[in-house]
């Protein structure tokens, strides 16, 4: 059960940023699309009255078009509404204008899209684009770690959102090394390291606190902090209590780690894997280590690429499906109009691109035109095939290096296997 409720989120999430990337692409001659913010506790009619009272100012738009396609948009949206007692439990956003399609074409076009999480505000804006930044921000990480990577010559911070790692700035030390130079006692020398060394701790411990306590919701999000380095260093920066109470009352785990700079936040994480179980990016990057452990073996159990991937699923060969979130591929089926030949073929969606745009050539027997019946998500098709014989599915953030090669490297789309196939 939990399982699937994991899944049903994942697969909400994607089809969530999907919708906000092709309502980003869209776009109006002038200020002319309509974006409509509805809160949970606002009144129909209250948004209603508003929308006729808008209707009635767009008399002094200038430009004709601009005037009857805004009012358009209007009588749109209203009508919709008149469907709705309330607003939905987190409320609703709308999304309505004359979008330019292909060539000088426009189309008239209306989503009624429900957030998944309340909307706090109230809003209504006419612009050349949909105002999407309220809905961007749900797809932000609620979880926060911050990161500290030290030792006695430098230290580096950064942020771990969920499965994104983003690396902030470093400071450096000004400590002595151990040999001292001539003409100072050695207690002497000894007492200005310690004193270097406590003052270098002092600003690194500023500088953490001053860069995560200014996290957005902190006490909502920020769930602890990280800290990397050799033995003792990250002990006596920890237990010496340079950072702020709400940091150090906060403080995971310590871990050892090789690299102090940029690289150090990466190695942090992998090392920090027990701390972190349950965050999305252990778990991915579990599947994803299992994946490439097994494909370098010899006859080991994993595959990728779309045909490959596609045989093993109607065999039920498939234990584990890993989809990269970037896919953005349509699953077409093709038929010419005149013969009955038919075929099903995955097409690329490209940016600002629609099926419309995509040329679908001629029937192999006859050379009529073809056209599409039939159209779907991949993601949704393959998860589907999977569902058949109870494969897990799991969607794949590139926010993270392995991540991204199972996108940039296997096309987004590979297996692990229960056994081995001949595909």
């Amino acid at each position: 059960m939990v399982e699937a409720q994991e899944m049903d989120t994942a697969r909400k999430r994607y089809e969530f940023k999907k919708m906000l990337e092709r309502l980003s692409e869209k776009e109006g001659s002038g200020t002319e699309l309509i974006t409509l913010y509805i809160p949970p506790d606002k009144q129909i009619h209250d948004v209603t009255a508003q929308l006729r009272d808008e209707f009635g100012q767009c008399a002094n738009i200038k430009s004709k078009q601009t005037r009857t396609n805004v009012q358009s948009a209007i009588s749109s949206i209203l009508s919709r509404l008149k469907y709705f007692n309330r607003p939905p439990e987190n409320g609703m956003a709308i999304f309505c204008g004359t979008v330019s399609t292909v060539g000088d074409r426009t189309d008239l076009q209306c989503e009624i899209v429900e957030p998944p999480e309340p909307l706090n505000l109230y809003m209504y804006r006419c612009s050349s684009n949909f105002e999407l930044e309220p809905l961007k921000q749900m797809l932000g990480e609620k979880e926060v770690y911050g990161l500290i990577v030290i030792d006695r010559r430098e230290a580096y911070f950064g942020f771990l959102r969920g499965n994104r790692i983003e690396p902030i700035s470093g400071v450096t030390s000004t400590v002595p090394g151990k040999q001292r130079k001539g003409g100072q006692s050695a207690a002497r020398f000894q007492r200005l390291r310690l004193i270097a060394i406590n003052e270098y701790y002092k600003k690194v411990g500023e500088r953490a606190s001053d860069v995560f306590m200014a996290e957005k919701d902190f006490f909502e999000r920020f769930k602890g902090v990280l800290i990397g380095g050799p033995t003792p260093t990250k002990e006596e920066f920890a237990n010496g209590e340079y950072l702020h109470h709400e940091l150090q009352k906060r403080i995971t785990g310590l871990f050892d780690v090789a690299y102090t700079n940029e690289n150090g936040l990466y190695e942090l994480v992998d090392n920090a894997q027990d701390a972190l179980k349950g965050m999305e990016v252990v778990k991915e990057k579990t599947f994803m280590n299992r994946f490439l452990q097994e494909l370098v073996k010899d006859n080991g159990n994993a595959t990728y690429g779309e045909e490959s991937v596609r045989k093993n699923l109607e065999i039920g060969a498939v234990d584990t499906l890993l989809l990269s979130d970037k896919l953005r591929k349509a699953r077409l089926k093709i038929v010419c109009g005149v013969c009955g030949y038919r075929e099903e073929r995955t097409v690329r969606l490209e940016p600002g691109k629609s099926l419309k745009d995509i040329d679908l050539g001629v029937c192999p027997t006859d050379t009529s035109p073809l056209y599409i019946e039939e159209e779907g998500d991949i993601v949704d098709e393959l998860t589907a095939l999977a569902d058949q014989s109870s494969t897990d599915v799991e969607i794949i953030s590139d926010d993270f290096e392995e991540g991204a090669v199972l996108y940039n490297a296997f096309g987004g789309i590979a297996a692990i296997l229960r056994y081995r196939t001949g595909y």
